[in-house]
């Protein structure tokens, strides 16, 4: 296993994911007791529109995803409140419209190697921009995170209950968008614009089957988030696999195994 980290773009890539490997389920844990798990598919195909319109006009990628991602999540809370009975309207709407632009887009990279990259991560091939970009996302999403951590409760569980305690529940809401837009934009980069919804959501799903509490669900996701990108990575080196692929299905091979031992109990 440590014979990988004589390599200098492999213990890039244990950093960049550890880091990601954190703070997608960290959001994850929100926006999945949101009822909104579709948001990270939508964004994450938004993003590759802003990796092509990067790469057309020499502008750093990942910049270039997190702008869009941003302006991609507030749109999908403005035609949200247009669709107010259909909430999950904004969703598939911003996504199909993030999938065409995208797919235009495309045709004037020049490279397609560069965007596929980003379709299906390339977690062994971050340059040290990209690290750093990481390193700093991943910062203000932690800090956000945790100053604001009981009132997004309080706003998941009880929104009503939220404003008539005089929490800013319109501002809060702008923030954590925010927050869900960056770390999809950089989450892109690492597993992959088409499974970035995976290891927002798998890591939360095996969460819940092992805990008993809210704040037991929030640190017990980051955990397995940690542990599928260990594994992922170490399968990926040593069997020539993707690296977003592996990620994805530890976690996935994991949830089975939680669900057949969580039914085994029941049934006994």
């Amino acid at each position: 296993m440590f014979e990988m980290f004589s390599y200098d773009f492999m213990r890039r890539a244990f950093i960049v994911g550890i880091l990601v490997s954190i703070i997608v389920p960290l959001i994850g844990t929100f926006v999945v007791n949101k009822k909104n798990s579709m948001v990270g598919d939508a964004l994450s195909h938004s993003s590759l529109a802003g990796v092509a319109l990067g790469l057309i006009f020499g502008i750093n990628p990942v910049i270039a995803a997190i702008f869009v991602c941003v302006i991609a999540a507030f749109g999908i809370e403005v035609i949200r409140k247009n669709f107010a009975k259909s909430s999950d309207l904004s969703t598939a709407i911003v996504m199909s419209s993030g999938i065409g632009l995208a797919a235009i887009l495309s045709d004037f990279v020049p490279g397609a190697a560069n965007f596929q990259s980003f379709m299906f991560g390339s977690i062994v091939a971050i340059p040290d921009i990209e690290l750093y970009t990481v390193i700093v996302v991943s910062m203000i999403v932690i800090v956000a995170y945790v100053t604001l951590y009981k009132k997004l409760v309080y706003i998941i569980f009880d929104e009503d209950g939220a404003r008539l305690s005089n929490i800013n529940v319109g501002l809060i809401n702008k923030i954590f968008t925010f927050l869900i837009a960056i770390t999809v934009a950089i989450a892109s980069r690492t597993v992959g614009a088409l499974m970035v919804s995976s290891l927002m959501v798998i890591p939360v799903s095996c969460a819940i089957m092992v805990s008993h509490s809210f704040k037991k669900t929030v640190i017990n996701s980051s955990l397995f988030g940690i542990l599928f990108t260990i594994i992922g990575i170490n399968l990926s080196y040593y069997l020539q696999l993707k690296p977003g692929g592996s990620i994805v299905l530890t976690g996935l091979v994991v949830l089975i195994i939680l669900m057949i031992v969580n039914k085994f109990r029941k049934n006994n």
